[in-house]
């Protein structure tokens, strides 16, 4: 079996050095505690009354907060910054392939409009003059 026995250490047990005054606390008017009573809560801002909470909360639990708030805006930073990128390379690869189609695109529309515009054309010249056969000009005779 163990046996424990405590050790003072003569540290301790010895008088500090340096001048020993015998008065008790200065309790002037102008201490602290006569400040404290005069305060009132509407000369603290906001940020004195957050401050004040660090005393309100343990250590621990203020770094596991603190922790996570970093953690947080570091995957925050982290996303804006690769969303930022993508949207970039898609921005620029969008007006790079699509402005060239959006034109070819335009182009092939004016050109099927003009056919359709020739072929309206074609028929109206048809029903105006019936008796002209496709492919021969106005006036001219058939051939035998």
């Amino acid at each position: 079996m163990v046996k424990l026995e405590e050790v003072v250490d003569e540290a301790f047990m010895r008088e500090q050095e340096g001048p020993q005054d015998d008065d008790d606390w200065d309790t002037d008017s102008e201490s602290e505690t006569s400040s404290l009573a005069s305060f009132t809560p509407d000369e603290e801002t906001l940020y004195e009354r957050i401050l004040a909470l660090q005393d309100i909360i343990p250590a621990s639990y203020r770094r596991s907060f603190s922790a996570k708030a970093s953690t947080a805006t570091g995957w925050l930073k982290s996303g804006l910054v690769y969303g930022g990128k993508t949207l970039w390379v898609v921005s620029t690869s969008a007006l790079l392939v699509g402005v060239p189609w959006a034109l070819a695109y335009s182009e092939e529309q004016q050109l099927a409009e003009m056919e359709r515009e020739a072929q309206m054309q074609q028929r109206a010249s048809e029903f105006l003059t019936p008796g002209a056969q496709p492919g021969q000009p106005q006036g001219a005779k058939p051939a035998l």
